[in-house]
């Protein structure tokens, strides 16, 4: 996976045009960041002369075209980071002089810097403006960005890397950290979508499931919740289409109100495969028009083959087979959640235990001779955060049972938990998927069949007896 970026570098005030150029490639191409040259590339110039080729060429631009330097940019730096351990810096390297490559379309100078100083390895490519024929200049043009992005998307996939999935432009879109696992905000969305599941009869009541997952609730103009570990309450509307108050109200009631409908293109809908019967008793009462009253009967006898056919597609044959799969996709979705928690609970101890063993090995020394100095308060005041942090240590020690892991064992530990988490959570997406289209196409089905809360508790009533 590699993140990108395109800077334009300009011209700075006070300083010569070879200074300037001099001073990026310089940084570019560091010793102490390159393993002394070794990962230092370049295209149409020598990486040695290569800010004095580029003022050469800028030069023969004023000359050929008899225009003067317009504007202050005087060449562009492509940043372009890869994700720690996926690639080498040969490959970095390689990578970055194809990207370089095909985004100038071979008609720049460019030096290509690979750095090895950081975690993740990452190039930086210096580009001249001005053309090799030295008759033109890079077009920055809107969305560049962008369009570096996607080719360095398509190059990782041509040589087997992972690439950053598209994202609309401006979208507000969560991005989660492997290791950190899912955002506040996407635990929130999971808890609405359990709390659905349960079937609540009314928002108070879908309230009251989520304080049961421990949920803080705040009421006001906006409803907003707040969970455990998060510092500030989130806002219903502020999770995105489907999750708004007014979405959530409309998935509760199971119809939509006859003012949003009739502002929107199509009805609301739970997912991509089916929408809600819409109740046209309630439609008829509210006096919305003969038209209307078509269009809904229409849009109901859609869904109803729609249902049918899930139904058929699915491999069910009763109604008590679908309330089944229902519930076990539920279920199921319940245990993941619980598990990724446990998960995420388990390596958050290992990272702090693993911290506090390191922490007591490097203050060690310390505090041995604070104790030899029969634990004198000069010496504590100037050494108080390595003492402080070794008893810190020690005593988050004497709360583990047993004899006390290795930091070697912590790590293979971590690494086991982790893909379990990643495991677990690339499940749970789809079994989130496929509980909400169960639930829906149960309620579809129980809207065909006439199926209400109460004919529901005398089938239970009366299978029990």
């Amino acid at each position: 996976m590699a993140a990108t970026r395109l800077i334009a570098l300009h011209h700075t005030k006070g300083r010569t045009l070879h200074k300037c150029l001099s001073e990026r490639t310089d940084y570019a191409m560091n010793p102490d960041k390159t393993d002394n040259g070794t990962f230092v590339t370049s295209y149409a110039c020598d990486p040695k002369t290569a800010s004095e080729e580029f003022l050469l060429s800028k030069r023969n631009y004023e000359q050929i075209t008899g225009r003067k330097r317009s504007g202050d940019v005087i060449a562009y730096q492509i940043r372009q980071s890869f994700r720690p351990g996926e690639i080498t810096p040969e490959e970095a390297n390689r990578i970055g002089y194809e990207t370089a490559m095909r985004f100038t379309k071979g008609n720049h100078a460019f030096v290509v810097a690979t750095h090895t100083d950081k975690a993740h390895v990452h190039n930086h490519v210096i580009f001249n403006s001005t053309t090799l024929d030295c008759q033109k200049k890079f077009r920055d043009f809107l969305g560049s960005g962008m369009a570096l992005g996607r080719l360095s998307n398509i190059i990782c996939l041509e040589n087997g890397y992972s690439v950053i999935a598209p994202a609309p432009y401006h979208s507000k879109t969560t991005y989660i950290h492997e290791d950190r696992g899912p955002s506040f905000r996407d635990k929130l969305r999971d808890a609405i979508d359990i709390a659905l599941s349960k079937k609540p009869k009314s928002f108070d009541d879908f309230l009251k499931e989520l304080t049961s997952q421990g949920y803080e609730i705040k009421r006001g103009k906006h409803t907003a919740v707040r969970g455990n570990g998060q510092q500030r309450f989130i806002r219903f509307r502020s999770l995105g289409k489907g999750y708004t108050e007014a979405d959530l109200l409309k998935k509760i009631e199971g119809v939509s109100k006859g003012a949003d409908l009739k502002s929107e293109k199509q009805p609301a809908y739970m997912d991509d495969s089916f929408d809600l019967l819409l109740n046209l008793q309630d439609i008829i009462a509210k006096g919305k028009g003969k038209g209307y009253e078509t269009w809904a009967k229409k849009f109901n006898v859609k869904n109803v083959m729609k249902a049918i056919l899930f139904f058929q597609e699915q491999g069910l044959r009763t109604y008590a087979e679908l309330e089944k799969r229902a519930g076990d996709t539920a279920e199921r979705f319940d245990k993941l959640s619980s598990d990724i928690k446990a998960y995420e609970k388990r390596l958050k101890e290992i990272s702090e235990l693993r911290g506090n063993i390191i922490n007591y090995s490097k203050t060690k020394l310390i505090y041995n001779q604070y104790r030899q100095s029969g634990y004198n308060k000069k010496f504590f005041a100037e050494h108080k955060d390595e003492i402080m942090a070794h008893k810190a240590a020690k005593d988050s020690f004497n709360k583990i049972e047993g004899k006390l892991p290795s930091v070697k064992e912590l790590n293979a530990e971590y690494e086991e938990v982790l893909s379990k988490k990643r495991a677990a959570y690339a499940e749970y997406k789809q079994v989130k998927k496929d509980m909400q289209t169960y639930q829906v196409a149960k309620y579809d089905i129980d809207k065909i069949l006439g199926i209400d809360s109460q004919q529901k508790e005398t089938k239970r009533e009366e299978q029990t007896r």
